[in-house]
């Protein structure tokens, strides 16, 4: 067995001069899903402005951080164990390209939203939705590059993808059921803590990780999968392989910096907000780093220095955000889990305790004053009852109302519920809100309307 092995037989013409790594990144790039993710949400609302970022092109941002990672680690470290287990640079940008492709329309309130209307799975327990996990699904199972195994990706570029390697059956804390708030008589409204999903893959890809994971002694199995009991929450997995450490931090990074510039030239965030989270103290990696660089730079105030080019023009954000993206990959170092044999899961990429402190200041900048602001909230609210509605519709009649090719999907797979849950899923945030508004908008509309 070898992690470069595919689940279906392929056999690479003799002429072709691409690696592993290269195929799969192609056939990620050329993907649908992944063309899809263009008319997802990624913060803000898609249409208000055409500046800030989408999914698709916060999912090439983490693409290009996660290869600078992998480079960076092989300089910093180039006689560490780990170093030569190190994805090469099309690998892990096809993990860093595909680790949004399950996000539903409409950001995490698409995700509740599934999770809620799978919550039974039509009496095919266990159901559930998760977006990572509908990311394995979508690779491993609907793309089109094969028969039966989705884009047929490498083993290595699945592990990658696998982040959280725990069943949602063994994920979901039973007592967290899905269920509508108790309280307004006239609305539906889904009860957001009990709606949330675990983090973990479906059941439904039970097989695949088996088979993705087939390389591991039993014992290395079975630890890979452990898991973090919460009270009161869902449990936690515990592990992730070298490339998904790698990617999830270049995921973390794009999150904090670009929405973050994001966020400044919209003038969602003020200085005043910036330097209440963002404090002095807990950047201190950067401005220690800056000072050591650029001592005639600031003077004495480097903190200000800092505030000042972020809130001021483009140009000097644009500097300063280059310079904060630069200092998060270079604090990037090895951990090692010794419990492991096998070196893809023994060595992951950890951030080092100061920068993380900083980087994770302004992932709670972002989610202070940006992601639970009204305006976004307001946006969610609605854009999670408008996925519920539309699934419901689907599933109370599929025969009439899903599109024939999804339809077809539905009754091969015996009236499977998950069959609709991944049509809604696929669906781009303007393809939901039309769907929408030809089932249930006042107006007579027109078969000639295009979805």
């Amino acid at each position: 067995m070898s992690w470069l092995e595919r689940r279906e037989g392929w056999l690479q013409q003799t002429e072709d001069a691409r690696g592993d790594g290269d195929i799969d990144y192609a056939r990620v790039i050329h993907s649908a899903s992944f063309r899809r993710l263009q008319g997802k949400t990624q913060i803000l609302n898609l249409g208000d402005s055409d500046f800030y970022r989408t999914r698709l092109t916060h999912s090439l941002e983490v693409a290009q951080i996660a290869g600078g990672i992998a480079k960076q680690l092989a300089k910093s470290f180039s006689d560490h164990p780990a170093t030569a287990e190190l994805p090469d640079r099309s690998l892990i940008q096809a993990v860093g390209c595909t680790h949004d492709l399950g996000h539903p329309p409409f950001g995490h309130g698409g995700e509740i939203a599934l999770n809620y209307c799978m919550r039974d799975c039509d009496g095919r327990k266990p159901g559930g939705f998760e977006g990572n996990g509908q990311t394995l699904r979508i690779l491993s199972r609907l793309e089109n590059f094969s028969k039966d195994a989705g884009a047929n990706l490498s083993r290595r570029s699945l592990l990658g993808v696998l982040k959280y390697p725990v069943a949602y059956s063994n994920a979901c804390n039973a007592a967290l059921i899905p269920s509508l708030v108790n309280g307004p008589t006239t609305l539906k409204i889904i009860d957001t803590e009990s709606s949330k999903p675990p983090k973990c893959y479906m059941d439904s890809e039970a097989d695949v990780v088996a088979w993705i994971l087939k390389p591991l002694s039993r014992e290395d199995r079975d630890a890979f999968q452990e898991f973090e009991l919460k009270n009161g929450k869902h449990n936690k997995p515990k592990h992730k392989s070298l490339d998904c450490s790698i990617m999830d931090a270049a995921d973390d990074i794009a999150y904090g910096v670009h929405d973050l510039e994001d966020a400044i030239a919209l003038k969602l965030i003020n200085e005043t907000q910036f330097r209440d989270i963002v404090s002095e103290e807990r950047s201190s990696s950067f401005l220690d780093a800056l000072k050591a660089k650029y001592p005639r730079e600031s003077a004495n105030d480097v903190y200000g220095k800092m505030a000042e080019s972020l809130f001021g023009g483009s140009s000097s954000r644009k500097h300063f955000v280059s310079r904060l993206v630069h200092h998060f990959i270079t604090a990037m170092e090895y951990v090692e889990h010794e419990q492991f044999a096998e070196p893809l899961i023994r060595y992951r990429a950890n951030m080092k305790e100061h920068q993380r402190k900083f980087l994770d200041a302004l992932k709670e900048l972002i989610t202070t004053h940006v992601i639970k602001s009204p305006g976004v909230q307001h946006l969610e609210f609605k854009g999670q009852g408008m996925v519920v509605a539309v699934f419901e519709a689907l599933q109370s009649d599929p025969a009439r109302l899903l599109p024939s090719d999804a339809l077809a999907r539905f009754e091969k797979s015996a009236g499977d519920l998950r069959t609709i849950c991944d049509f809604v899923a696929g669906m781009t945030d303007s393809y939901l809100l039309k769907t929408y508004e030809r089932l249930f908008a006042p107006r007579m509309g027109s078969v000639f309307d295009k979805l």
